[in-house]
């Protein structure tokens, strides 16, 4: 009667040790709430959960949560996809917003939306709702020289299939901006583009903008257009300047020119008056020699001033300069 007495001290020892270790490692709130739920943990499962140091208050949430929004998930999925730096709330809220909506969105691609560092929940939502891009302020030149300013707004659905490796809003904004450009380059006036706004939302949904993007372009929507600049008549102005530009240098080169030429075709006048100054001064040494030798009278000399003087006052009369040279000895 003793030993049953000891084993069953024993025994009992051993269950109290048990619950009191249960009690320290199975966080027994949360394994109450998940079985009051529908949704049972193994005590083992959750005690492992507080020993990795796993935020199993969050997980056990999600857990319900996607037991209740009959989503096919299981714990380890979730513990996994934490331990990766996942968000485990999104990527249920996401599902349960997919099973709801009929996107099929299954658990593998949520959670690698979600760790590629998208909005999960939005990512659905844009799958049903579509969002609205704005495209700003895109300026272009047309055939006749007048800029002109568009602002559209793009519509999108999110393709949940390309959201992974798809490109954003960026592409699509450069995308349709340059859409918008081609089309203000190849109108022949900037009229056009005011009485049929509508053509370039036509062109850019013709372009098919959204291939391999994570969106499909469900419309584009002109929502301003402005007119700017004549740059045609700018372009025209400042060539004609630039061509008044040329021809004052041109003209000033030229006008150069000929100041250099006149001032050596003064310098040569002169060098000739001087050759003249100095062969008029050889004049009177010549006749006073000539006197001497007899070649050339009194009488002679006497002549030669008279005609000297003659066609002086003459040319005083009509206004031309005399020599300066005289005949005297």
């Amino acid at each position: 009667m003793q030993g049953w007495a000891i084993a069953l001290i024993v025994l009992s020892a051993i269950l109290a040790v048990g619950l009191v270790v249960l009690f320290l490692l199975v966080p027994m709130k949360q394994w109450f709430i998940a079985l009051v739920s529908g949704a049972h943990l193994s005590m083992i499962r959750l005690a492992g959960m507080k020993l990795r140091k796993v935020d199993y208050r969050l997980i056990v949430m999600a857990y319900i949560m996607a037991r209740k929004g009959g989503i096919d998930i299981s714990i380890i999925d979730l513990e996994t996809h934490f331990m990766a730096g996942g968000h485990v709330d999104n990527v249920v809220k996401a599902l349960i917003a997919a099973n709801s909506a009929g996107v099929g969105l299954t658990v593998d691609l949520a959670k690698a939306i979600d760790l590629a560092g998208s909005d999960v929940v939005e990512a659905v939502e844009t799958c049903v709702t579509p969002k609205i891009i704005e495209v700003n302020q895109i300026a272009a030149v047309a055939q006749d020289g007048i800029e002109v300013k568009v602002n559209v707004k793009v519509t999108v659905k999110t393709d949940i299939h390309e959201l992974v490796g798809g490109a954003r809003d960026e592409t699509i904004v450069a995308r349709v901006g340059k859409g918008i450009v081609s089309c203000i380059g190849a109108a022949e006036t900037y009229n056009q583009l005011l009485e049929n706004p509508s053509s370039i939302a036509e062109e850019i949904m013709n372009k098919g903008l959204d291939d391999g993007t994570a969106y499909d372009i469900v419309s584009v929507d002109v929502s301003d257009i402005d007119i700017g600049r004549n740059l045609g008549a700018k372009l025209e102005t400042e060539e004609a300047e630039k061509n008044k530009r040329l021809a004052e240098a041109q003209a000033e080169r030229v006008r150069s020119m000929m100041v250099a030429e006149e001032q050596k075709q003064k310098a040569k006048t002169q060098e000739m008056k001087a050759a003249v100054l100095a062969a008029e001064a050889e004049i009177p040494k010549a006749i006073a020699s000539a006197i001497r030798d007899g070649k050339f009278g009194v009488l002679d000399y006497y002549k030669l001033k008279n005609l000297q003087a003659d066609t002086a006052m003459r040319s005083s009369i009509a206004g031309i300069e005399p020599d300066s040279g005289d005949g005297e000895a």
